[in-house]
């Protein structure tokens, strides 16, 4: 097979293996069961093949390779015809290692829920049992009585019907004793069949038919995971509330029927040995890390078993030419904790040869000498002597860095970063110029803090990283250089502000969309040391472009005429911001002749309404102060008499329609306002902006749309107040 997981082709190969001879089936078996050692079916298959040729040999030493891991209510029963075939012909010896073989099955799949029908395949086995004398008998009931009563309350697909049958049987004894016995064990029966259903409802979730892949993130691993995750959790809260060994075997068999499917999933192997570890087994622990082969050395330490975790270490790092830096790094860090100081270096000196050693070798055990041998001395000879090697990574001069601010060795930090900056490309050092020019904004005086920003500027201008502007001076330098941590000497609005402003700069003399300015906040990195922006906004936050938005109304017709189905899409915003300068343009093309049309087309209220809104300063505004304008707004009308109308959203302009709604005169608007105490004037000069916002803007305004709803006509109530011109409905003022 070309991919070793491809699971359409190992299933054509088992389907081929059955119809071949066991010599030639063999070597195809042998492969699928490596790629999925955990596939009982491929196991099932390959066994049959021996027990049909009558390999009984071959077939015990197939089932002492699989049936610990593969715990298979099928692959089981298989197990039980072997050892029933085998054994049928040697009288009483072969009946007792029969019913060793059930014992043995029950006592590893006896908890699965499909393994009712062992349960009976046991106890009618046992009922066959013969019986020459009354002891024997006797000794043959209490058997079937004692498997009854462990099947009955195991929760199983055959419960009910274990239960009918042991009621049967205990009645076929004795009825006197029957009655007890079966009072006894009703409670227990019914806790079985009340877990059950719950199990059931968990255990349906799971495929049992998916071989073990590699996770590859697809939605049906995902959930498998997720199924098998939520049956843990069930059978580790207890349910049936039985005692803490039995419930621990149970929780130990279900994570080796998850480790069957989730064979190559290092967390269900990392919770199996920690849950043992957890429960007091240490070496049940020691045994599930070693067939996962995953962090097995800090158990053995923990124990102190100093020695196996050294050979599981020197296993795993081999010659130490294919080690990884990460492996010498926890070796050192053993040998350290374990036999000392001279082990380490040792192990250092001959680590730092390898081909594979890294920068973070030199760096995890420079840091080991200086922070847990106290010797600096060592640890600065052990980063000089990587710097040799390591001067190329800007990863290895911060760290170096980093440790000699520890040292107080500021001449040496300027000497490091003068030896790194000149050595390493423009591109490669960002880092390591923002690191020195915050070690200069931090303990170096004015001259050198400036110096070091110019320079900075130079380098970058010559790879074009900062645009034609880089040698200006930068209001952010300013910021950068008076903020520490997470303090800042300026507000978010305006590191946004600054933030925005230095992305145009940069591409004022690009051709760039509109939809592609950065709108909002979140381009401000305060995590380095200035406010820098994000070179290219969309791919990290996509941004909508409102250029393109249209109006919406659930009874708009399509291809109306109306103004609001053929005006642009910005006609709204367009109008608020041309009241003020009559010359603009329409961000949808329009000029101030198509304005001048829409205005005269639009209901003068619509016009006042937007006229009377407050200026906004940003990309949008809130949305409950516009709610609260909206509401206690008092819309002006036209000097009209009763029968005049005004068209709305929702009428001819907007479907086709002929209705239209009465607008009352403005006298009788303002005699029937019921807000205003008696005797109080109104103040003319209180503007919108000062009156209090409500309480509950958005109650306010669903009351209201239920009022207008429940037959409450314009005429009826005070002030008409158009709707939304985006939700085209109708709000009648009770304010």
């Amino acid at each position: 097979m070309s991919d070793k997981y491809n699971v359409e082709a190992a299933e054509i190969l088992a389907s081929e293996a059955q119809h071949l001879p066991i010599s030639e089936a063999a070597p195809i078996y042998e492969q699928l069961l490596a790629t999925f050692p955990t596939a009982a079916k491929y196991w099932k298959q390959y066994v049959e093949a021996h027990m049909a040729v009558n390999n009984d040999d071959a077939t015990k030493q197939l089932f002492s390779r699989c049936l610990l891991n593969c715990l298979h209510i099928p692959l089981w029963r298989c197990y039980i015809r072997f050892i029933r075939k085998v054994n049928e012909k040697k009288g009483v010896e072969g009946h007792e290692e029969t019913r060793k073989a059930f014992d043995f099955m029950l006592n590893y799949v006896g908890a699965d829920i499909a393994s009712g029908p062992v349960w009976m395949e046991y106890i009618t086995f046992l009922k066959s049992l013969p019986a020459v004398n009354a002891q024997e008998e006797s000794q043959r009931m209490t058997a079937v009585r004692k498997a009854y009563q462990r099947a009955i309350v195991t929760p199983t697909h055959h419960l009910e019907q274990l239960w009918k049958d042991y009621e049967n049987f205990e009645n076929s004894v004795s009825r006197a004793l029957a009655k007890g016995l079966l009072s006894e064990y009703q409670p227990k029966y019914n806790s079985a069949r009340a877990v059950y259903r719950e199990r059931k409802k968990y255990v349906d979730e799971i495929d049992w038919n998916v071989l073990a892949l590699p996770p590859t993130g697809s939605q049906k691993e995902e959930l498998q995971w997720m199924a098998w995750k939520r049956v843990l959790a069930f059978e580790k809260g207890n349910p049936q509330r039985i005692d803490s060994a039995s419930s621990n075997k149970r929780i130990a068999f279900t994570y080796e029927q998850c480790l069957m499917y989730l064979y190559h999933y290092p967390d269900i192997w990392y919770d199996y040995a920690t849950w043992h570890a957890k429960s007091g087994s240490i070496d049940t622990a020691i045994k599930v890390f070693q067939r996962a082969l995953k962090a097995l050395p800090e158990l053995e330490e923990s124990r102190g078993a100093i020695q196996p975790a050294k050979k599981i270490y020197e296993s795993l790092l081999g010659d130490g030419v294919n080690a990884t830096a990460l492996a010498h790094i926890q070796f050192i860090r053993f040998l350290r904790r374990t036999e000392g100081v001279e082990a380490a270096r040792k192990y250092f000196i001959d680590a730092r040869k390898s081909p594979n050693c890294t920068y973070h070798v030199y760096v995890a055990y420079a840091m080991m000498a200086f922070c847990l041998d106290k010797d600096p001395k060592i640890a600065h000879n052990i980063f000089e002597a990587g710097l040799k090697r390591f001067m190329h990574e800007p990863g290895y001069i911060l760290e170096y860095a980093d440790f000699l601010s520890r040292l107080n060795d500021d001449r040496n930090i300027r000497a490091l970063f003068e030896r790194a900056l000149s050595s390493l490309p423009p591109e490669e050092s960002v880092e390591v110029w923002k690191r020195f020019t915050q070690f200069e904004q931090t303990y170096g005086d004015l001259a050198s803090m400036l110096k070091v920003e110019q320079r900075r500027k130079e380098a970058f201008s010559r790879t074009g990283e900062e645009g034609t502007s880089a040698l200006e001076g930068s209001l952010q330098d300013v910021v950068a250089r008076y903020s520490f941590m997470d303090l800042w000497p300026c507000s978010s609005n305006d590191l946004d502000h600054l933030a925005r402003q230095e992305w145009l700069a940069n591409n004022v003399n690009k051709k760039v969309e509109k939809s592609g300015l950065p709108n909002g906040t979140g381009l401000i990195d305060k995590g380095s040391t200035g406010p820098t922006t994000i070179s290219n906004p969309s791919a990290k936050i996509v941004l909508p472009d409102t250029s393109r938005m249209v109006l919406y109304d659930p009874r708009q017709k399509p291809g109306g005429s109306g103004f609001l189905s053929s005006a642009p899409a910005a006609v709204v915003p367009a109008i608020s911001s041309s009241l003020s300068t009559p010359t603009a343009k329409l961000v949808g093309g329009g000029s101030t002749n198509t304005l001048d049309e829409i205005l005269k087309a639009a209901p003068p209220a619509l016009v006042a309404f937007v006229a009377s809104l407050p200026s906004v300063s940003g990309p949008s505004p809130d949305v409950d102060v516009v709610l609260s304008i909206c509401l206690q707004s008092n819309i002006p009308t036209a000097q009209a008499d009763k029968s005049t109308t005004l068209p709305t959203p929702g009428t001819s302009e907007l479907s086709g329609s002929s209705k239209s709604h009465p607008i009352p005169n403005a006298k009788s608007t303002r005699d029937r306002q019921t807000g205003k105490r008696k005797g109080q004037e109104e103040d003319d000069t209180t503007t919108v902006q000062s009156l209090p916002l409500p309480r509950d803007v958005f109650r306010i305004r669903q009351l209201q749309l239920q009022k207008a709803r429940g037959g409450t006509s314009s005429q009826q109530n005070g002030s008409v107040s158009y709707g939304s011109a985006i939700s085209g409905e109708l709000s009648g003022s009770t304010s």
